[in-house]
């Protein structure tokens, strides 16, 4: 045994040797981190056994294994070689420390597992492990904050001291950038030292970490951004005024952090000198004379002169061009770069903004639930986990598509985070989640594009609709001219054409109608698409047993035969008219509400349902003219049962995104079911209207299970009844005529 550990140094060198490279500069940066971590962990153990504090060492212990094992699977993915290994020793290392072995045992297994630490691959991207580690240090201040654990807090503040040390490695060659992130976590020690409330100090390393990372430019939202930050300084002044000077700092602190930090770019392209003096004035002087008390009239005059008068000529500096509205700064001062087509991004890429995004439906759901039971810190933490550890991830591919809206995701997030510090009510709450949640399905599609499969269905579906919708019609009035024919009153012909017509019309003036009435409405986007699926549902429920009962072709003419009869008997004009306009307008208010559910779901792929429905049509005018001019009898049946499925299958699909409507609005439960239920590229789900979640799963398998009990029934249980009887009554015949002769 111990000469394989002598070894395991070589067999690690020999391993990272022979191992794939690491897939790039973020997941690299990632492994590092654990290794940051996970080294610091065994540091502590190591130091509380030496002390002979074994309670404290157990906690250490516990926390490193805990920590390492909820990274195994990616270190397995980026094909660190000794992951399974090192878990192992840190597994045997928490046994020993768990059951009070001797001191030495302990120290020499951790020795043992520290010759793994220097096969940790270091990152090419430094800023991306401190990014990183600050996360996991932000999660530890969470807990030593909730339980006032002293432990906790060691671990927390050494690592920020690791990222302290990897940047003083790795200095910023921007001089200003520097001070800045100096100013930063020299004020981050403190609040950590003092264990201040985690919102304050949450809020701080969010704005490292976006220093590090680096910040986006500001252009349709700079003039918003301007606005909130002079509202915020009125609102300081007011709690300085009404002697709440921790309260003002908060806010000046929110200002500097959650706003200003966001024009700092665009300021500094058009006077880095300006931006620095207003740095210093925003960060340090207002916030030291604010903790100092100083009097409210000389805090009210320093920020009306310099920092407001500077913030005038800075906005005044960067706004738009005249005359424009489209562009910004950014665009001025450098050429427009090109950008990458939706649907550009890798394989990877997509699975990992997938992953992402569903991590972030996640934290937004707990976030909410948190808010509504006051539970303030930590909804402020599932709101950033929700941003720093996944859109973070999904703004890589999707800021070289379209980094406008991008950065408006961005600053919804973080309007969120102001929202939840200042505790606004639930429904504000409420009401930027369900905008944030709209625009991930927007961030998917941008990135993973419309695919090929899902335009198809979109194509297939739209076809399905209008040609279901136009085959009663087209066979009714084929019917109608046919026995007009027939009998020999052609006269009445035209008034046939004349229902056609204002049917037509009627259609196109109900779609434009109810397209004004829905733009005009100021109703919820998602509400009135989920009020439009339930409707098309419920028709489409109707129609689909509708056919089924007519499925027959000899139950099908009867119904035909009937009309005609019924029309043919009156005699008058008014009455063809009415009869076609009916038959044609019936059809055309189901079209316009199936269409207006379908486009809905339907988006980036809206010319297919447009060819479907242009290809639906051609095929009905095909439908006519074997019917009418070659007289060929359909197969009503095969027609008739196919509609039937495209319309149980088009009303689960809208059910299931009504469903996940009204989960976006967050009037219905959203229960998970990734892993169990396959999680459908958005298109392909918005086509389908399969998602992984319980109450869309349930409510499309109980409407399943309605048809095919129901077809069951209409198609075999029925038809065997009837035959039986029919059967019974003839032989019962044959009985009756041998007795009577």
């Amino acid at each position: 045994m111990k000469v394989l550990l002598g070894l395991a140094p070589l067999v690690v060198v020999a391993a990272m040797l022979l191992a794939p490279s690491y897939a790039d500069s973020h997941d690299t940066a990632s492994v590092q981190a654990t290794g940051e971590v996970v080294k610091l962990g065994m540091d502590l153990v190591k130091s509380s056994i030496v002390n002979g504090d074994v309670a404290t060492a157990k906690k250490y212990s516990k926390f490193t294994t805990d920590y390492y094992s909820s990274r195994l699977s990616m270190l397995r993915e980026e094909n660190v070689p000794f992951a399974d290994d090192l878990h192992l020793s840190l597994l045997d290392i928490h046994a020993k420390v768990e059951s009070d072995a001797q001191s030495e045992e302990i120290l020499k297994s951790i020795e043992n597992a520290e010759q793994y630490f220097d096969g940790f691959p270091q990152s090419q991207e430094p800023n991306l492990v401190m990014s990183e580690l600050l996360n996991t240090a932000d999660e530890v201040y969470q807990t030593a904050a909730s339980q006032n654990d002293d432990q906790y807090y060691t671990m927390s503040a050494l690592m920020v001291d690791r990222v302290i040390q990897i940047l003083n490695s790795n200095p910023s060659s921007d001089e200003r950038e520097g001070e800045e992130l100096d100013s930063f976590f020299s004020d981050l020690k403190l609040k950590m030292g003092q264990k201040n409330d985690f919102v304050s100090t949450g809020k701080l390393i969010t704005t490292i970490q976006r220093d590090l990372t680096g910040a986006d430019s500001i252009n349709a939202n700079q003039e918003n951004l301007y606005d909130v930050i002079r509202q915020l300084y009125a609102k300081t002044i007011s709690e300085v005024q009404n002697d709440n000077y921790e309260s003002a700092e908060e806010v000046a602190i929110t200002t500097y952090l959650d706003n200003f930090e966001y024009l700092e770019p665009d300021i500094e392209k058009v006077d880095t000198s300006l931006l620095h003096t207003m740095e210093i004035n925003m960060r340090e002087k207002l916030r030291s004379m604010i903790q100092q008390k100083a009097p409210a009239e000389e805090i009210e005059a320093f920020i009306n002169d310099p920092i407001l008068k500077d913030l005038d000529k800075a906005e005044a500096m960067t706004s738009k061009s005249p005359g424009s509205k489209t562009i910004g700064v950014e665009a001025l001062a450098q050429p427009t770069k090109s950008l990458s087509v939706m649907g550009s991004a890798t394989e990877d890429q997509k699975t990992g903004v997938r992953n992402d995004i569903d991590m972030i439906r996640a934290n937004l759901q707990t976030m909410l639930e948190q808010y509504r039971q006051g539970e303030y810190q930590a909804a402020y933490t599932s709101a950033r986990t929700a941003y720093l550890d996944s859109y973070e991830h999904v703004e890589i591919p999707l800021r070289a598509i379209d980094p406008d809206f991008t950065l408006e995701v961005e600053l919804q997030f973080s309007e969120l985070r102001n929202m939840i510090n200042d505790k606004a009510d639930y429904d504000k709450i409420e009401e930027i989640t369900v905008a944030i949640r709209r625009n991930l399905d927007e961030s998917e599609r941008l990135v993973t594009g419309t695919g090929h499969l899902a335009p198809a269905i979109a194509f297939t579906s739209s076809f399905s609709v209008i040609f279901r919708e136009g085959l009663e019609s087209v066979l009714i009035l084929g019917a109608i001219l046919t026995y007009l024919e027939a009998s020999r009153n052609m006269r009445f012909k035209k008034y046939v054409h004349y229902g056609i017509l204002l049917a037509i019309g009627a259609t196109g003036v109900t779609w434009l109608a109810a397209s004004y009435l829905i733009r005009i409405s100021g109703a919820n986007k998602d509400l009135i698409e989920a009020f439009a699926a339930l409707s098309a549902t419920a028709v489409l429920f109707y129609v689909s047993f509708w056919i089924l009962n007519k499925i027959e072709h000899k139950r099908w003419m009867e119904f035909v035969k009937a009309k005609v009869w019924q029309a043919s008997a009156t005699g008058g004009t008014i009455v063809f008219v009415m009869l076609s306009f009916f038959t044609v307008y019936r059809e055309g208010f189901e079209t316009v509400l199936f269409y207006e559910a379908m486009l809905g779901f339907a988006k980036y792929m809206e010319s297919y349902v447009v060819l479907g429905f242009v290809v639906g049509l051609g095929s009905l005018f095909g439908v006519y003219f074997v019917t009418r001019k070659i007289g060929k009898r359909l197969p009503l049946k095969l027609l008739f049962a196919l509609t039937m499925g495209v319309g149980a299958y088009l009303s689960i699909a809208f059910l299931g995104n009504a469903v996940r409507e009204l989960q976006t609005l967050d009037i219905i439960p959203f229960t998970s079911l990734l892993g169990t239920v396959p999680r459908l590229d958005i298109n392909m789900a918005k086509m389908t209207g399969i998602y992984p979640t319980l109450e869309s799963v349930v409510s499309q398998v109980l409407l399943l299970a309605v048809y095919l009990i129901a077809a069951s029934f209409v198609l075999i249980i029925k038809p065997r009844k009837e035959a039986k009887i029919a059967s019974m009554r003839k032989s019962r015949r044959g009985v009756d005529e041998f007795e009577t002769h």
